[in-house]
């Protein structure tokens, strides 16, 4: 444990950070999966909404910093393949 006053702070802030960051990495997971049921319904309508909804998730995340940009974009990426044409 440290002993210097400012440490101490720093280490309290890291934990709240790291709460708050691992709850928007699961709604990102969550997202996914949203998209990926709505995908696998057929539905094409439904389905551009839902990536558009998860797409504009990772670009607020990578922005905010909780997850780097090169893997939202490749994540992004990813996911529009799997869009019905």
């Amino acid at each position: 444990m440290a002993n210097i006053k400012s440490q101490i702070k720093r280490n309290r802030q890291t934990i709240l950070r790291n709460e708050r960051n691992k709850g928007a990495r699961s709604s990102l997971k969550t997202q996914i999966k949203k998209f990926l049921t709505t995908v696998e319904s057929g539905d094409k309508e439904a389905a551009q909404t839902s990536y558009r909804e998860t797409a504009q998730a990772f670009d607020k995340a990578a922005s905010k910093g909780i997850i780097h940009k090169n893997k939202a974009a490749n994540t992004k990426s990813r996911l529009a393949k799997k869009l019905p044409s």
